[in-house]
């Protein structure tokens, strides 16, 4: 088997790896890029011929492992995209999310480029590029062993990322022996709220291993909880509103049942909580049509549908509501995307209120970098909002407790329930987190490891 490392090699967005064995042509991911530079990157020519690859194995929901699944059916794939149920259900409104968006900014730029005397601008790919991949999909259940054929076989374990996320194993037939490949997915942290905790296979050849977190560890989840309650109070008293960039799928679900809970405990009073984005509203709502996946607790809250009448809900459709929000101006958590604040409507309640010292911004997730989210997290003084230069002046809260990833112990801990002795691909992390990982792997459990660039090829 051959595989090539074509996206999320020493960077964390746009994975993407290709296989070839026993004449099947395959993907694992196929991501869009985020950050600096990504809109240059994502329309870069195929490092593959789209036609001829027959299988993509998609991990999980988010954009930076299937974002780009629109445009490669656009360029001719007519294969199979192999997934789970709940990851099948998340992309069919993701996707169609970020085309939308995809048409809208090409209208923008395309409107800015006429006045320029400057060429048209087309998106990556359209509502109806969206329409034709979703056509594509088939969907497979945990823990069952599918066949391909040409002595390749696969199967998908739980994750514990997100709703549906799941690690791939990948059986293929090297001549007489067959060898086994895993493909670690995104890893969740064990206790999370709502999924069930991540489950390791228990040998392997080689593994192909994220490290987005692999130099830190996390707070544990309860002094998270208490350092959002105190946010969330201290932020009220100084008559300001807390925003919290966040993706809508799995962190605001999350953070939803966190606030539940802190209300029906009474710490916390109750809460006008605006959820500010159309994606989450129905991403809650996967979430709820898949309580098989919950873990137990989940299951009996959800069950009773024990939430506290405090809590006050207001899912924010259009942007008419959204723009209104930057009206009140004190005692509201505003929930929105994107969750590393690179467009999306917390851009815009950035710009109206990072300004404002009685405010806070609270993070709970990764913020790649060049991102807006890494500038304020970084502590720059100002940042430029929508074309115009806004101060730093509300209150910053770094809370990565909430992280849906795995930390540098969890992800550790995960590789120990190995008991053979694999070749590890270190991947999806920042090229000094994922060099550092590396290296601890090797000097812990003696693994051979590496830490392919993109465009990496190795024979296994």
């Amino acid at each position: 088997m051959e595989l090539k490392f074509l996206g999320g090699a020493r960077m964390v967005t746009g994975s993407c790896f290709y296989l070839e064995c026993n004449a099947l042509k395959m993907l694992v991911e196929c991501g869009l890029s985020q950050g600096e530079d990504a809109d240059e990157i994502n329309r870069r020519e195929f490092d593959f011929r789209p036609e001829e690859i027959q299988y993509i194995f998609i991990t999980h929901a988010h954009l930076d492992h299937a974002g780009m699944l629109p445009r490669v059916a656009r360029e001719g794939f007519r294969g199979r995209i192999l997934t789970t149920p709940a990851t099948r259900d998340l992309l069919e409104f993701m996707l169609s999310d970020s085309a939308h968006i995809q048409e809208s900014d090409a209208l923008w730029m395309t409107r800015k480029a006429e006045r320029a005397g400057m060429p048209p601008v087309f998106p990556l790919y359209t509502i109806d590029d969206v329409r034709n991949v979703m056509e594509l999909f088939e969907t497979k259940t945990y823990n069952t062993v599918f066949h391909l054929g040409n002595g390749v076989k696969y199967r998908f374990v739980e994750a514990g990322h997100i709703l549906g996320s799941g690690s791939l194993e990948l059986w293929f037939q090297d001549g007489a022996r067959e060898k086994k490949v895993v493909f670690s997915g995104d890893i969740g942290k064990r206790g999370n709220p709502i999924l069930q905790d991540p489950s390791a296979p228990a040998a392997a050849d080689f593994i192909v291993m994220e490290s987005t977190y692999g130099n830190r560890l996390h707070k544990p989840l309860r002094d998270s909880i208490d350092e959002l309650a105190e946010a969330i109070k201290t932020t009220f008293k100084k008559g300001g509103n807390v925003y919290i960039p966040s993706f809508a799928v799995g962190r605001t679900q999350d953070l939803l049942y966190i606030l539940n809970d802190l209300v029906r405990e009474k710490r916390l009073p109750g809460l006008q909580v605006y959820i500010d984005s159309p994606l989450a509203e129905e991403a809650t709502k996967v979430y709820l049509a898949h309580p098989e996946l919950f873990d137990d607790e989940a299951k009996r809250l959800f069950a009773k549908l024990d939430f506290d009448p405090a809590v006050r809900l207001h899912f924010v459709q259009n942007v008419q509501g959204s723009m209104a929000l930057n009206k009140i101006k004190s005692g509201i958590v505003v929930i929105a995307g994107s969750g590393m604040c690179d467009g999306g409507r917390i851009s815009h309640h950035l710009k109206h209120n990072l300004w404002r010292r009685e405010c806070s911004i609270v993070f709970v997730g990764f913020q790649g970098k060049g991102t807006l989210g890494r500038k304020i997290v970084d502590r720059a003084r100002s940042v430029n909002i929508l074309g115009e230069e806004i101060a730093v002046r509300a209150s910053i809260y770094t809370i990565n407790g909430f992280s849906a990833h795995a930390d540098r112990a969890e992800l550790m801990a995960w590789l120990s329930y190995f008991r053979n002795s694999p070749e590890v691909f270190i991947v999806h992390g920042e090229e000094e987190v994922a060099l550092s990982f590396g290296e601890l792997v090797k000097e812990k459990f003696g693994f051979t490891t590496h830490v392919p660039a993109k465009g990496d090829a190795f024979n296994l």
